[in-house]
């Protein structure tokens, strides 16, 4: 199966809300077979699964509670059980439907939490979470930004055997204890302008899989990333292992597939 698979994005993100048949149609061209697309709260969810609908066999659904959670006008702040409450009967729902439970993690940049209460708080969240993927046997599309090592730590103490860590920002030496645990680590478009270029280095190919977190992490700052854009990070990725672009390709694609393995047989290439 030859094509990328975008693993994280935010495709119900009102930015596309203008042009999202001109999106899915370029990302299309670009040689993309699948695009997993990632919700961040409730109100999310039906925009979502409605997405999937309009575009099926290639935009498939993950529902998770997001550790940051910025329900307008109020301010962003860390995630609680009262927000996982409100999530919990959507994903009961439509959990036939869906690839993977996320997204979903910690973060722990100080401007969200202001001491251990908020963390434990955060902590609850994933927990829950990773118990209802275990329950359906679905891996978890994880966040754990300014937050790796406890990340890594929570999810293997839970037992979750399959993982995505996407644009991971901790220490190689971390990435390599989810490694071990058989977890893997998404690279997006903003990895040709970040310092997380010693991450790829050091990474197994048989544990990366792409992503493009559209609209954000792109190749430029500031400018709306779109699936098309993951190119970018193969290349980057070909360039930094000195393998070949079709071998990033094939190697990302089959470990996406392993990891939900719901997307192969839905795709319509």
């Amino acid at each position: 199966m030859r094509g990328y698979i975008d693993c994280h994005c935010h495709i119900s993100a009102g930015d596309f809300d203008k042009d999202i048949d001109e999106v899915v149609e370029n990302s299309k061209k670009a040689g993309l077979l699948a695009l997993v697309a990632v919700a961040e709260h409730s109100g999310d969810f039906e925009k979502i699964i409605g997405l999937s609908k309009r575009f099926p066999g290639f935009v498939f659904p993950c529902l998770g509670v997001h550790p940051v959670q910025e329900i307008s006008p109020e301010p962003q702040r860390g995630a609680s059980l009262q927000d996982l409450d409100a999530a919990l009967p959507i994903i009961e729902k439509y959990k036939d439907h869906l690839v993977a439970i996320g997204e979903v993690g910690l973060d722990f940049t100080p401007r969200y939490v202001k001491g251990e209460s908020d963390k434990e708080s955060q902590k609850q969240v994933l927990i829950r979470q990773a118990q209802i993927a275990k329950e359906l046997d679905l891996p978890l599309n994880v966040h754990s930004r300014s937050a790796g090592r406890p990340t890594i730590h929570l999810l293997r103490e839970q037992g979750v055997r399959k993982a995505l860590l996407h644009a991971f920002d901790g220490k190689p030496s971390v990435a390599m204890e989810g490694v071990k645990a058989g977890y893997f680590f998404s690279i997006p478009p903003s990895i040709i302008r970040s310092d997380q270029q010693k991450l790829v280095k050091q990474l197994p190919l048989e544990n990366i899989c792409l992503e493009t977190d559209s609209p954000a992490l792109g190749p430029e700052k500031q400018v709306r990333n779109e699936p098309k854009n993951i190119c970018v990070s193969a290349e980057y990725i070909s360039k930094i292992k000195g393998v070949s672009l079709e071998e990033v390709i094939e190697v990302t694609t089959q470990n996406a597939l392993r990891l939900f393995p719901k997307i192969k047989s839905s795709i319509r290439p």
